[in-house]
């Protein structure tokens, strides 16, 4: 299984890109595991931006993928049972297993459709820098828990 973890919006910033790359690396050591970063189109309008990072975001997966959306209205879980999610789509043979952090206005319909799972991490609101931290620690801790491994303390 490879996972891949998608973001709408601009490179990772300088003041979390190193934290970003090192969870990501070392998540890496369980799972293939890479990001990919999706310009968002240069729209004003909140409705016809979602709409249009929506077709950008239908067109990259692939039909057999895997979508777990990360959004404020989905599902809180603990981080083992992130553990369990990443194990489920291992047992059944899921090929790409995509994390997506949707735009600033959020994700059109079609794309929460489209989601397999809606996953919240908070009800917070958090910047995406912040959000791209926490899924690449979560999903790195998710794999040590998989594994019995010391990291993960409960």
């Amino acid at each position: 299984m490879r996972i891949q973890l998608w973001s709408i919006g601009k490179a990772h910033d300088s003041s979390t890109r190193a934290a970003i790359d090192d969870f990501t690396k070392r998540a890496s050591r369980y799972y293939p595991c890479e990001w990919k970063l999706i310009n968002s189109p240069k729209i004003t309008e909140p409705n016809a931006l979602k709409k249009a990072e929506g077709q950008l975001i239908l067109g990259a997966l692939q039909k057999d993928d895997y979508l777990v959306l990360l959004d404020e209205r989905g599902k809180q879980i603990s981080s083992p049972e992130l553990a369990m999610l990443l194990q489920q789509r291992a047992n059944e043979s899921t090929r790409t297993l995509v994390f997506l952090i949707g735009g600033a206005f959020g994700v059109d319909a079609a794309v929460q459709q489209r989601a397999n799972f809606s996953w919240s991490l908070s009800k917070l609101v958090f910047p995406h820098q912040i959000v791209r931290l926490v899924l690449a620690e979560q999903v790195y801790r998710a794999c040590t828990i998989l594994r019995n491994e010391k990291y993960h303390h409960e």
